[in-house]
């Protein structure tokens, strides 16, 4: 099932206005979080467009999750912070997907709760790739 206004399901212009795809995992895409205000962030949203977790049977909440975990080992691994936040939210898009946030003790709101969005961090194409390529190698 798709929703034709959801970045997540449609990718394209969408999705381009703030993540680019880096692979797809079993049951999911992880993406790239344009603002990278927390080197590393990404997120991993559900392949299909359903809103909760309670949406999902044991099997592919267990699947979902495994996608989740092994993107957090891939940021670790590429990006060595401290600690990676998680977030579920939802609340507009109604699309499944967790933000992993990479949190550094020297670095943006460390022992505070991550800004959804502050606009603060561009990179250029080149950077993203890289930085994609960066994670996509330690998955």
């Amino acid at each position: 099932m798709k929703d034709q206004n959801c970045g997540y399901c449609m990718g394209g212009d969408l999705l381009d206005a703030f993540g680019i795809p880096i692979c797809d995992l079993s049951v999911s895409i992880l993406i790239l979080f344009r603002e990278q205000s927390h080197p590393g962030r990404c997120i991993v949203a559900y392949k299909d467009h359903v809103s909760e977790m309670v949406d999902l049977s044991d099997e592919e909440r267990n699947a979902f999750f495994a996608d989740v975990a092994r993107a957090a080992r891939a940021i670790h691994a590429a990006f060595h912070p401290d600690k990676v936040n998680y977030g579920a939210y939802g609340d507009t898009g109604c699309h499944l997907h967790f933000h992993l946030v990479p949190k550094y003790k020297d670095g943006e709101e460390w022992g505070g709760v991550f800004a959804m969005n502050p606009g603060k961090v561009r990179l250029t194409e080149a950077e993203y790739q890289e930085m994609a390529a960066r994670i996509k190698a330690c998955l």
